[in-house]
Protein backbone atom coordinates (compact mmCIF):
# COMPACT_ATOMS: atom_id res chain seq x y z
CA UNK A 1 0.00 0.00 0.00
CA UNK A 2 1.83 3.57 -1.02
CA UNK A 3 0.24 5.42 2.02
CA UNK A 4 1.89 8.77 0.48
CA UNK A 5 -0.92 8.63 -2.52
CA UNK A 6 -3.89 8.40 0.38
CA UNK A 7 -5.67 11.18 1.73
CA UNK A 8 -5.09 11.29 6.00
CA UNK A 9 -5.82 7.97 7.98
CA UNK A 10 -8.46 8.37 11.15
CA UNK A 11 -6.79 6.54 14.37
CA UNK A 12 -9.23 4.08 14.17
CA UNK A 13 -8.53 3.71 10.14
CA UNK A 14 -5.35 2.93 11.18
CA UNK A 15 -5.39 0.31 13.77
CA UNK A 16 -7.91 -1.53 11.16
CA UNK A 17 -5.02 -1.25 8.43
CA UNK A 18 -2.52 -1.83 11.21
CA UNK A 19 -3.98 -5.08 11.90
CA UNK A 20 -3.14 -6.87 8.85
CA UNK A 21 0.13 -6.06 8.54
CA UNK A 22 3.46 -7.63 9.24
CA UNK A 23 5.28 -4.81 10.57
CA UNK A 24 4.72 -2.20 12.98
CA UNK A 25 3.88 0.80 12.25
CA UNK A 26 3.21 4.11 14.00
CA UNK A 27 0.94 6.87 13.13
CA UNK A 28 1.98 10.34 13.25
CA UNK A 29 -1.79 11.48 13.25
CA UNK A 30 -1.50 11.90 9.53
CA UNK A 31 -0.30 8.41 8.06
CA UNK A 32 1.57 4.86 9.00
CA UNK A 33 5.27 5.36 9.74
CA UNK A 34 7.64 2.09 9.42
CA UNK A 35 9.38 0.99 12.60
CA UNK A 36 12.93 0.36 11.50
CA UNK A 37 15.34 -1.71 12.83
CA UNK A 38 17.73 -1.18 15.72
CA UNK A 39 20.99 -1.19 16.79
CA UNK A 40 22.67 -4.15 19.64
CA UNK A 41 23.13 -0.71 21.96
CA UNK A 42 19.67 0.09 21.72
CA UNK A 43 18.27 -3.77 22.02
CA UNK A 44 20.46 -3.90 25.03
CA UNK A 45 19.15 -1.13 26.83
CA UNK A 46 15.79 -1.18 26.11
CA UNK A 47 15.90 -5.04 27.13
CA UNK A 48 17.54 -4.41 30.14
CA UNK A 49 15.56 -1.66 31.06
CA UNK A 50 12.23 -3.74 30.66
CA UNK A 51 13.84 -6.42 33.15
CA UNK A 52 15.22 -4.01 35.67
CA UNK A 53 11.40 -2.59 35.70
CA UNK A 54 9.55 -5.68 35.91
CA UNK A 55 11.91 -7.61 38.89
CA UNK A 56 11.17 -4.14 40.57
CA UNK A 57 7.58 -3.63 39.96
CA UNK A 58 7.16 -7.97 41.00
CA UNK A 59 4.30 -8.07 43.23
CA UNK A 60 2.51 -4.32 42.72
CA UNK A 61 0.28 -3.54 40.24
CA UNK A 62 2.14 -1.55 37.84
CA UNK A 63 3.38 -3.38 34.92
CA UNK A 64 6.13 -2.72 32.43
CA UNK A 65 6.14 -3.91 29.15
CA UNK A 66 7.42 -2.57 25.18
CA UNK A 67 8.30 -2.60 22.57
CA UNK A 68 5.53 -4.58 20.88
CA UNK A 69 2.73 -2.74 22.84
CA UNK A 70 1.23 0.78 21.66
CA UNK A 71 0.21 3.43 23.23
CA UNK A 72 -2.64 5.97 22.24
CA UNK A 73 -1.65 9.56 22.76
CA UNK A 74 -2.94 12.67 20.72
CA UNK A 75 -5.04 10.71 18.50
CA UNK A 76 -1.57 9.12 17.34
CA UNK A 77 0.10 5.54 17.98
CA UNK A 78 3.73 5.22 19.10
CA UNK A 79 5.64 2.04 20.04
CA UNK A 80 7.73 2.80 23.21
CA UNK A 81 10.73 0.95 24.12
CA UNK A 82 9.15 0.87 27.06
CA UNK A 83 6.88 2.17 29.32
CA UNK A 84 4.62 1.28 32.55
CA UNK A 85 1.05 1.10 32.94
CA UNK A 86 -0.70 0.97 35.96
CA UNK A 87 -4.82 0.29 34.99
CA UNK A 88 -6.41 -2.69 34.19
CA UNK A 89 -6.27 -4.22 31.52
CA UNK A 90 -7.63 -7.03 29.12
CA UNK A 91 -5.17 -10.08 27.57
CA UNK A 92 -6.13 -9.45 24.26
CA UNK A 93 -5.56 -5.43 23.92
CA UNK A 94 -2.87 -4.15 22.14
CA UNK A 95 -3.42 -0.54 22.68
CA UNK A 96 -3.03 0.70 26.21
CA UNK A 97 -4.48 4.05 26.95
CA UNK A 98 -3.35 5.54 30.00
CA UNK A 99 0.82 4.60 30.56
CA UNK A 100 2.12 6.39 33.88
CA UNK A 101 5.88 6.48 32.80
CA UNK A 102 6.86 6.29 28.97
CA UNK A 103 10.97 5.33 28.26
CA UNK A 104 12.62 5.89 24.76
CA UNK A 105 16.19 5.03 23.36
CA UNK A 106 17.85 7.48 21.26
CA UNK A 107 18.16 6.16 17.80
CA UNK A 108 20.13 8.55 15.49
CA UNK A 109 17.17 8.74 12.86
CA UNK A 110 14.22 9.67 15.21
CA UNK A 111 15.95 11.94 17.81
CA UNK A 112 13.81 14.45 16.44
CA UNK A 113 10.68 12.63 16.77
CA UNK A 114 12.13 11.28 20.37
CA UNK A 115 12.85 15.16 22.03
CA UNK A 116 10.01 16.94 20.31
CA UNK A 117 7.57 15.53 18.58
CA UNK A 118 6.90 12.60 21.18
CA UNK A 119 7.72 14.91 24.04
CA UNK A 120 4.76 17.28 22.98
CA UNK A 121 2.68 13.99 22.39
CA UNK A 122 3.36 12.68 25.89
CA UNK A 123 3.09 15.83 27.79
CA UNK A 124 -0.45 16.18 26.57
CA UNK A 125 -1.77 13.05 27.92
CA UNK A 126 -2.71 13.04 31.71
CA UNK A 127 -1.66 9.26 32.38
CA UNK A 128 1.90 10.36 31.73
CA UNK A 129 4.04 11.37 34.87
CA UNK A 130 7.60 10.92 33.36
CA UNK A 131 9.32 10.70 30.32
CA UNK A 132 12.54 9.28 29.88
CA UNK A 133 14.73 10.12 27.29
CA UNK A 134 18.25 7.57 27.17
CA UNK A 135 21.25 7.74 25.13
CA UNK A 136 22.57 5.11 23.41
CA UNK A 137 26.06 5.67 23.12
CA UNK A 138 27.04 7.11 26.88
CA UNK A 139 25.18 6.47 30.28
CA UNK A 140 22.95 9.95 30.00
CA UNK A 141 19.45 10.08 30.14
CA UNK A 142 17.12 13.26 29.69
CA UNK A 143 14.21 12.73 32.42
CA UNK A 144 11.11 15.02 32.00
CA UNK A 145 8.58 15.17 34.71
CA UNK A 146 5.51 16.27 35.25
CA UNK A 147 5.12 18.86 38.18
CA UNK A 148 1.68 20.53 37.85
CA UNK A 149 0.78 22.21 34.39
CA UNK A 150 4.47 22.05 34.02
CA UNK A 151 6.86 19.09 33.23
CA UNK A 152 10.55 19.93 34.61
CA UNK A 153 13.63 18.15 32.90
CA UNK A 154 16.82 16.68 34.50
CA UNK A 155 19.73 15.24 32.84
CA UNK A 156 20.77 12.12 34.25
CA UNK A 157 24.89 10.53 33.98
CA UNK A 158 26.94 7.44 35.39
CA UNK A 159 26.73 7.58 39.65
CA UNK A 160 22.90 9.12 39.08
CA UNK A 161 19.70 7.29 39.84
CA UNK A 162 16.31 7.42 37.87
CA UNK A 163 13.85 8.12 40.81
CA UNK A 164 10.06 7.51 39.59
CA UNK A 165 8.01 8.07 42.01
CA UNK A 166 4.99 7.38 40.86
CA UNK A 167 5.64 3.84 40.25
CA UNK A 168 7.59 3.46 43.50
CA UNK A 169 10.69 2.56 41.59
CA UNK A 170 14.59 3.91 42.08
CA UNK A 171 16.76 2.06 39.15
CA UNK A 172 20.67 3.39 39.41
CA UNK A 173 21.29 4.40 35.86
CA UNK A 174 24.55 2.87 35.38
CA UNK A 175 22.35 -0.68 35.64
CA UNK A 176 20.62 0.24 32.62
CA UNK A 177 23.77 0.09 30.52
CA UNK A 178 24.88 -2.80 32.64
CA UNK A 179 25.23 -5.07 29.29
CA UNK A 180 25.80 -2.84 26.56
CA UNK A 181 29.83 -2.27 25.63
CA UNK A 182 30.41 1.49 25.21
CA UNK A 183 33.34 3.11 24.58
CA UNK A 184 35.19 4.87 27.51
CA UNK A 185 37.17 7.79 27.12
CA UNK A 186 41.05 5.92 26.97
CA UNK A 187 39.34 3.90 23.96
CA UNK A 188 38.28 7.36 22.39
CA UNK A 189 41.96 9.09 23.35
CA UNK A 190 43.64 5.67 21.88
CA UNK A 191 41.06 6.21 18.55
CA UNK A 192 41.75 9.32 17.86
CA UNK A 193 45.74 8.67 18.39
CA UNK A 194 48.61 11.06 20.41
CA UNK A 195 47.34 14.31 21.24
CA UNK A 196 48.44 16.54 18.06
CA UNK A 197 47.92 14.33 15.49
CA UNK A 198 45.93 15.31 12.24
Amino acid sequence: MNVALRKPLTLEEFLAWEEGQELRYEFDGFQPVAMTGGTVAHELIGGTLRALLRERLRGKSCRAVGPTLKIEVMDRIRYPDAFVYCTPIQAADTVIRHPVVVFEVLSAGASRTDRIEKLREYQATASIQRYVILEQDSIAATVFARQGADWIAHALTAGDVLRMPEIEVELPITDIYADVPLATQSDDATASGPSGAA
